[in-house]
């Protein structure tokens, strides 16, 4: 990895934090996107120590409204021009429903229309002679119901469904983006990372935190849990592949959901929809 340049996002804890420290410590330039300056000077200060002969850089951003993801990315392709690696890892799961200033689902918008937004304005940043973009996604998906009359979860919400619902969505952005993107020498993959103690979920209430509290020890490290994200990111074996969803660094299949092209060529439009302003509702009407 050495003189490439890796942006990830959801870098200052959990997988993506282990995945940034892993792929500097292998030569790389990490460029991140955090919430929070303590934290990203934190992490800032260990990268170098990783890996000091990279000019390693972040931006604060807010990925859970359109407009903070818009700035996000056009930080992000100043700041990194040309970029080897995308690593699309925020994430969360919220107790109950929470809609954001867009009208959006927070869980949809975090852990969906990030990915799309972010991705879409670091595309023509992605190396011509070779560049690989890598989704957290999550075995979760097999639950999700993608339900394009109540994509916001209006209708019916519970927090584990409506994260569900955007695993799948991630696996869908997965294989639409790889199959656009082909022919242009860009790896685009997405995987399962485990069940893994990161403090994910922290932020819930009641039964779901107790849950998050009781399993937590018996979950992966942060450092496993990045393994597949890694390889993905770094591995000469791994450019072969594009559009396919990993568990433990071997290509499995999706749920039936997961391998519905019909359904991610339409999340693509609804999703594009949203990103150019058009409300939720009407994106899905078309």
């Amino acid at each position: 990895m050495n003189g490439k340049t890796v942006v990830i996002t959801g870098a200052t804890s959990g997988i993506g934090e282990a995945a940034a420290l892993a792929l500097a410590a292998k030569g790389a330039r990490i460029v991140f996107v955090a919430r929070d300056e303590a934290k990203a000077s934190d992490l800032t200060g260990r990268l170098v120590r990783a890996n000091p002969d990279a000019a390693h850089d972040h931006v604060i951003g807010e990925l859970s409204t359109l407009a903070g993801m818009r700035a996000a990315g056009e930080a992000l392709a100043l700041k990194a021009p040309r970029i080897d690696v995308l690593a699309n890892n925020a994430g969360a799961i919220f107790d109950h429903r929470e809609v954001t200033v867009d009208g959006l689902e927070k869980t949809f918008a975090v852990n969906h229309m990030a990915y799309f937004v972010i991705t879409h304005h670091l595309a023509p940043c992605l190396d011509p002679a070779g560049a690989r973009i890598v989704s957290t996604s999550s075995m979760a998906h097999g639950f999700g119901r993608l339900d394009f009359d109540d994509l916001q979860s209006e209708k019916k919400y519970s927090a584990m469904g409506a994260y569900g619902v955007s695993k799948l969505c991630n696996i869908l952005f997965t294989r639409e983006l790889a199959r656009r993107l082909a022919g242009r020498n860009v790896a685009v993959n997405c995987f399962h990372p485990g069940g893994v103690n990161t403090g994910f979920g922290s932020n819930t209430k009641g039964l779901l935190k107790g849950v998050f509290g009781l399993i937590g020890p018996l979950m992966l490290t942060p450092a496993k849990g990045a393994d597949t994200l890694i390889w993905l990111a770094s591995a000469p074996e791994a450019e072969q592949f594009s559009g396919g969803y990993f568990v433990r660094r071997k290509l499995t299949e999706p749920s039936a959901a997961g391998r519905d092209d019909a359904a991610a060529a339409k999340l693509w439009a609804v999703s594009e929809a949203i990103m150019a302003g058009v409300g939720a509702k009407e994106a899905v009407a078309g």
